[in-house]
């Protein structure tokens, strides 16, 4: 039964750093019939995008540069540029410095718990 779980349950890869929002939002992908993929160590979250191939990513800024400096070269690599990150902070400058690293979307932390199917269904609307 897991096997064909692996096939229909989309596969979602989550960094966060503080645990709410961070559990709430596993909790939430895995209602909303996501597996769901913690990465705690931001120093491997891009080799595990490109390992696992997930439908999209989703990232705590958590107010540090380097999640930004993931985000750009998740964008600059061939094999993961065309994976979607929704990119989640509780300060606007954060959220800006996300859009402009290459981000799919940047919200606060309340939306992304409050407005998760809807951030979901706009980060994986096909260009």
């Amino acid at each position: 039964m897991a096997h064909i779980d692996r096939m229909t349950q989309p596969l979602a890869l989550v960094f966060y750093e503080k645990l709410m929002p961070g559990s709430q939002l596993v909790n939430r992908l895995q209602d909303l019939n996501y597996r769901v993929q913690t990465v705690n160590d931001l120093a491997s979250l891009q080799q595990c995008v490109r390992n696992e191939g997930p439908l999209l990513v989703i990232a705590d800024l958590a107010g540090r540069e380097e999640v930004c400096r993931v985000i750009a070269a998740l964008r600059a690599d061939a094999a993961t540029h065309h994976i979607p990150v929704i990119a989640f902070a509780s300060e606007a400058n954060w959220q800006a410095a996300a859009q402009k690293a290459g981000a799919t979307l940047a919200v606060s932390e309340a939306a992304i718990v409050n407005y998760l199917p809807q951030l979901l269904d706009q980060a994986l609307q096909v260009e």
